[in-house]
């Protein structure tokens, strides 16, 4: 594919201007002294040296992940086994991040979490700290409707869903199922017509043969992608890395009254000060799932011990079966980040907003079990926009952030661009009249009689309703007249809020690569920049 790309265009918005921001995440990023007392360290680069001097990994314990993590890599390169090399030294830090292992790489915010976590630790490197970038890959979740399929921007311009198939029993981790149908020729299909339809689709058929496992397409594919960056990727389902993370779940279930108490505490903490809670927590909520059957099932806290599908434990039955047979435990959505952090020397996690705001929770349980927590990043945060796009929104008068709006609202917004402007210079010179008439009766009244100047208050509203639904008239006549404006607002929102979603969280990076080729990993590592808390708009 062609490596090169036009000259592009960047600009940025604060994430408080993006749909669905919560206040938890934007106050993280921009008034952290509000949240200050839910986690360890503002999202600041310059406090990296200052994190890595609270790392102290055993040299036993590295010197066996790095052999688990050999094993896991070893088809990843060379950059890859260097980048193990390096992380065998007893200096070196990680730069983390994962995702789910979604069909097609899942959405494309999966590519930008990892070339956030790699560009760090390249900075890092640069700056005489030796770092790495690891890729947890979220094999252990059991949702399978969350990753069997995926979304494209066709070659029409429309937002599509791509549905793959694999056989699934309920609790089933889903990382390891073997996919028996990977939706090729819908792929092919849908992306058919478009510049690099032929390359893209080529090495999702390379990553996706018949029956490959989530879990092995998704590396691969990924992997290619940044193949000459040393990416590492760690399975947590390998048995060698849960034989590693056993003493944090002993510890877990030791603590776990007091764990339990600090998360209770935490949550109520939160909502005090007005914030939501990303997890559930209860009296019954246990940190650690179980596996039965190849099943992966949540326990819940009793008296006495934990209860799981009707089964009764003790907390040394359990802490006895943890130390002999680890592998039957994971962790749950709370602990499993301190679980990463316990077998890394993490100094970085780069995280989307749902994963900072569940932090400010499991930031109790890195205080008691670890005694640290990494930096926190928020990932590159984007959306790419094509040269008729950009002209389009020029055209319209329109910001990209107009468009995170339902299509009907933003073809209502375009339509008052077109009103013709001897029609539009009226309507405002005929409502700076009314409004001067009404003021100038309104004074008046009100001196001569109260409830007259009230009346004329009632009525200045139902006239002003009037007005105005004459000029959202004239709008719509002028844009049923452009025969072209309605289909310029369906191809906005389709490419920049789809199916009322951010782009990054929708489309799969296969879209981007039929259009722009492995050119297009080159200008999104571009754009990355650590210390950028803000979303940006990436013209091509």
């Amino acid at each position: 594919m062609d490596k090169s790309l036009s000259e592009t265009q960047s600009v940025c918005l604060k994430q408080t201007q993006m749909p669905g921001s919560a206040a938890l995440f934007t106050d993280f990023l921009y008034r952290f002294e509000r949240v200050s007392g839910f986690y360890h360290h503002p999202p600041d680069v310059a406090k990296i040296a200052e994190v890595a001097r609270g790392i102290q990994l055993p040299p036993p314990r590295r010197a066996a992940l790095v052999a688990a993590l050999r094993a896991q890599n070893a088809s990843g390169g060379d950059a890859t086994a260097e980048n193990l090399n390096l992380l065998a030294g007893p200096d070196t830090v990680v730069v983390a991040t994962g995702q789910q292992v979604g069909l097609f790489g899942g959405p494309v915010f999966a590519l930008y979490k990892a070339l956030t976590a790699i560009e760090l630790a390249k900075s890092l490197c640069a700056a005489g700290q030796p770092a790495v970038a690891v890729f947890w890959m979220a094999t252990e979740d059991h949702d399978l409707a969350e990753i069997d399929h995926t979304w494209l921007l066709d070659a029409k311009g429309k937002a599509v869903r791509v549905q793959g198939a694999a056989t699934h029993h309920e609790g089933e981790p889903v990382g390891a199922l073997a996919i028996e149908d990977t939706a090729l020729p819908a792929l092919r299909a849908h992306l058919d017509g478009l510049p690099y339809a032929d390359e893209a689709v080529a090495l999702a058929a390379e990553n996706y043969p018949d029956r490959v496992s989530f879990r092995d397409g998704f590396r691969g594919l990924l992997n290619h992608l940044v193949r000459d960056d040393g990416l590492i990727f760690l399975d947590p389902m390998d048995p060698a890395i849960r034989r590693l993370a056993a003493p944090l779940f002993e510890q877990a279930l030791d603590e776990d009254d007091d764990l339990n108490r600090l998360l209770l505490e935490r949550c109520a903490a939160l909502e005090d000060a007005g914030y939501h809670t990303q997890v559930r927590v209860t009296d019954e909520t246990s940190l650690l799932f179980r596996f039965d059957d190849d099943r992966r099932i949540a326990m819940k806290r009793v008296p006495n011990g934990y209860e799981q599908a009707g089964r009764l434990f003790s907390t040394d039955d359990l802490r006895q079966e943890v130390a002999s047979q680890p592998q039957r435990f994971s962790p749950n959505v709370l602990l499993r980040p301190v679980t990463q952090d316990f077998l890394l020397p993490t100094v970085a996690y780069i995280a989307g907003p749902a994963e900072i705001a569940y932090l400010a929770q499991a930031e109790v349980l890195y205080e008691r079990l670890l005694g640290r927590m990494p930096l926190v990043l928020p990932r590159l945060s984007l959306t790419v926009l094509d040269s008729r796009a950009h002209r389009l929104l020029n055209r319209y008068a329109l910001a990209a952030a107009d468009c995170f709006q339902a299509e009907s609202d933003l073809r209502a917004q375009i339509a008052t661009q077109l009103v013709p402007a001897a029609v539009d210079k009226q309507l405002k010179a005929s409502e700076a009249l009314i409004e001067k008439a009404l003021a100038d009766a309104h004074r008046p009244l009100l001196s001569f009689d109260p409830t007259l100047g009230q009346a004329l208050d009632n009525s200045s509203k139902k006239m002003r309703y009037q007005f105005a639904k004459i000029r959202s008239k004239a709008a719509a006549e002028s844009l049923r007249r452009d025969s072209r404006a309605a289909g310029d607002a369906a191809c906005l929102a389709n490419l920049i809020y789809p199916e009322r979603n951010p782009q990054e969280r929708l489309f799969s990076v296969m879209s981007f690569l039929a259009r722009y080729g492995d050119g297009f990993v080159d200008s999104v590592r571009e754009a990355v920049r650590p210390a950028c808390l803000d979303h940006q708009i990436l013209t091509l």
